[in-house]
Parts: C-alpha cells; structure tokens; sequence
C-alpha cells in the first residue's frame, strides 16, 4: 500500500511498509542514487590517484608546488617514487575508512544522520574540488576523507532503518544498495578517469567533485521519504537511552572479533587501486588496434564484473532457497575467501608464465576479475547486511561505523605491502595475497564454528522478548 491509498482508506501508514520502488520503500531510491553518485566521485579519484601521483603529482618540478609534501615524505621517512605513492594512497584510503567510526559518534550524539550525510556530502565535494590544485592536494585528501567519513556509515545506517526489525526485505535492499554504488564506479573510470588521463588529471578530479554535487541534490530531495528519527535532531536527541543488556554486549563484541578478520579478506581486493594499476599501466596489453586504452578503464571492468557478480550471486541463492536452506552469512563469507584464492592464483600464474619484453595477456587479469567479484559479492553485502542486523539500536550508527574499521585495516595493509611491489619479484608479491585470502577463509570457518550460533541463538532470544513486550503493551 502507498501512502496515497493509506490516507484514501483512512489507515495509518507506516513508511516501512511502503513497497513503491522494487517493492521496497521510496527512501532506498534515493539514498542509493546519492550513494551511486558519492561512489562515483570517490572511485573515479581514487582510480586516478596513484597514476596521478607515479606519473606526475610526485615528480620533479611538480612536487615543489604541493603545500606539505616534504613535511608528509619526512614523517615516511624520505621515501620516494612509487613507495611514497603507495603509502600515500595507503593512509588516505585508510584513514577514509577510520572516520566513519567519528561520523557514527556524530550522528549518534550530536546532529543526527540526517544534517550528519548532509554536510559529509558537502565536506566532500570541496575535497574534489580542491583535488583540481596542486597546491591543495593534501587539503583536499583531509576533506575527502573527513566527508566520507561523515557520510558512509550513516548513509548505510538509514538503509537498515527503512525496515521493520523482522523485515526480510533488508537483505534486499542492501544488496540494491550495492547495485547502485557499483553503477557509480562504473561510470567513474569512463568519464573521471578519461579524462584525467587523456585531457588533464586536474579535468578528472574537477569532474568527481560535479558528481558529488548531483548526489547531494539527489539527497537534499528525498528527505521526506526517509525514517523521522533521522529528520528530528531534537526527538533524536530527547529520548531516554535503553541500557545494553548481555545480548547487547555479545553482539558487540562479536562484531568487533569480526572486523580484523574482514580486513585481512579484503586486502586481496582493495589492491587493485594501487599496485595492481601501477602493474597494469607498465606490463598488460593495453592496446587495441591502433588505441591505447586507458589504464583507469580496468576499473569499469572492475565494476562491471562486480556489479554482475551481485546480480547473478542474488539471483543464484534466491533459486537455490527454493530447494536447499541458504547458506548463513559466515558459511558465505568462507565461500568468499575461496574464491578470492583462485583469483589471486591467476595473477600468481600470470606473473610466473609473462615473457620478458612482452605485453601480459589480459585473460588471466580478466579471470581473476571476475572469481575476485564472485569473491566479493559474498562478501560485502553479507557482512553489511549482519552488521546491520546484530548491532544494537542504542549504538546502532557507531557500530556500522565501526564496520568500516576493516577497511582502514585493509588499506593500511594495501599501502604498506604495495610498496613492495618495486622491490620483489611480482609472483611472490601476488602470492602474499592468496595467503591473505587463504588465512581469512580460516579465520572465517573458526569464527562459524566457534560464535556463529551463539550469535544467532541471542537475536532469537532478543525478537522473542521484543514480541513478548510489544504484545503486554497492546
């Protein structure tokens, strides 16, 4: 039912119920349009950041004019080249991946999710901005990661919250979500990266901060499909906080166990912004015919399997629950770091079989592509769907902030080992990262085994009591 007929018919109408977009509320359109488009302005840079930085930002006569760069290179201990490249990319994109953790105790305790995104999206788009000045780049990378993390984690928050607690349409509406946000970085490498790499790297940043701003239009319009409470700072604010109890504490702390875990199964992935592009820019087959393609296109690619993986991994389990029971999110997370192994395989293999002086086949990249996407799509969504559903309403925003902790774990790790790209033989460097991937499916299975059904016993527990309650009031 619509809010139309509801006030038509005289009933009241819960907003959660609404089944207008895909049969899901009207609020998941635009908060997945907004994030397509925050998605598109954060990858678009981020796929030209190291190129960026290899190929021109870091070399002489350029560096001298980046307000604070000799200040950073000391504190990493002179490094050049490539080495500073990746450690530079390294803490950005770690650090991106800390704030959310403030912006969660933002939105929590002072301004609410809603003003929270809001100035999150504009912090944003200053940074992108900024990027188009060599002058301002490490500025620039400050607002980014200080916008993204007002945004993320509360962003993702108000996905949860459009949803009644027993709500199955939730795992929908994340893994829609996710649709949306990979459409953005596919987009992303065709328009931000092609013409920071064909035009002008400063014509790519300026076009990721016009992105930001249509996403923050696209936010602006849809405040009032989205849940009251983060529309009332004031309400939010004024209600009386219910104490944790121990379901409460066992969830969290669970949770916390899980994120290291998730950070070592991402590291595979998350470098292929980094070392991954710096080897594909010098040894792949990127011509074809008389076109060189650009470098950054390998992210379209990137996104395209990635989105594809989604549809078809979604599709894939709704058919299989028709006749066996689904795989529960940590039995999925296992699956996820083996096929994250077989694709780290094919680039082990890519690099032991490569000529001296010749170009590397795409085929085995592109392989590796599409097992690291399956990867991925059993991964992401999966562990941000549970996250959502266990994190505890009185800490709710901070704890999904908290999730996005793995990734300042991940990138730190991606800086610090793609610096040792130059420095040690390429097939090794990629068989440091099938041993990522092998120890997370580890990881994964002991932590199935050992707190998976303690976990859900609680939040059985936890929708019996809340049943209960609700059935004493009416």
């Amino acid at each position: 039912m619509s809010t139309t007929e509801a006030a038509a018919s005289g009933l009241e109408f819960d907003p959660r119920d609404d089944r207008s977009f895909l049969g899901h509320p009207k609020g998941l359109a635009y908060l997945a349009f907004t994030e397509a488009w925050e998605r598109f302005s954060f990858y678009g840079m981020q796929f030209l950041l190291v190129l960026y930085m290899v190929k021109f930002l870091l070399l002489p006569g350029q560096v001298e004019t980046v307000a604070g760069i000799e200040q950073l290179r000391s504190l990493f201990g002179g490094i050049e080249g490539q080495q500073f490249a990746s450690a530079i990319f390294g803490t950005y994109a770690a650090c991106a991946y800390l704030t959310p953790i403030l912006g969660g105790w933002v939105a929590d305790r002072w301004l609410g999710k809603n003003y929270t995104v809001l100035l999150g999206a504009m912090t944003m788009a200053a940074g992108h901005i900024l990027m188009a000045f060599n002058f301002t780049f490490l500025l620039a990378l400050v607002l980014l990661i200080l916008g993204s993390g007002l945004l993320k984690g509360n962003i993702a928050s108000q996905v949860g919250s459009l949803y009644k607690p027993d709500d199955l349409r939730r795992g929908d509406a994340f893994q829609i979500f996710y649709l949306a946000l990979n459409a953005g970085i596919i987009a992303a490498p065709l328009i931000i990266g092609t013409l920071g790499e064909k035009v002008g790297w400063h014509y790519g940043f300026g076009a990721a901060g016009i992105g930001m701003l249509v996403g923050l239009v696209i936010y602006i319009s849809g405040q009032k499909y989205l849940p009251e409470e983060h529309l009332s700072v004031s309400k939010k604010t004024g209600e009386a906080r219910v104490p944790m109890n121990r379901n409460d504490w066992t969830a969290t702390i669970a949770l916390v166990l899980l994120i290291p875990v998730m950070a070592i199964a991402i590291v595979p992935n998350n470098q292929f912004f980094n070392a991954f592009l710096i080897w594909a820019d010098r040894d792949f087959a990127l011509q074809w015919g008389d076109m060189l393609i650009p470098t950054t296109w390998l992210g379209t690619f990137h996104a395209i399997v990635g989105l594809g993986s989604l549809l078809l991994v979604a599709m894939f389990y709704r058919w299989y629950a028709k006749y066996w029971t689904e795989p529960d999110e940590f039995s999925k997370m296992i699956i996820s770091s083996l096929f994250s192994m077989a694709g780290m395989a094919c680039l082990y293999v890519a690099a032991i079989t490569a000529t001296e002086g010749e170009k590397i086949s795409l085929i085995w990249p592109a392989l590796q592509q599409i097992l690291n996407a399956i990867a991925v799509a059993h991964l992401l969504p999966v562990s941000l769907s549970l996250f959502a559903r266990f994190a505890p309403k009185q800490i709710n925003a901070t704890m999904i902030g908290l999730y996005y902790f793995n990734f300042f774990i991940a990138y730190t790790l991606v800086g610090w080992v793609g610096g040792w790209f130059e420095t040690m033989n390429v097939a090794d460097f990629w068989l440091i990262h099938l041993g990522f991937s092998a120890a997370s499916g580890a990881l994964f299975l002991a932590f199935k085994l050992l707190l998976s059904k303690r976990m859900m016993l609680d939040t059985e527990q936890v929708e019996t009591e809340a049943e209960q309650g609700e059935t004493a009031q009416a």
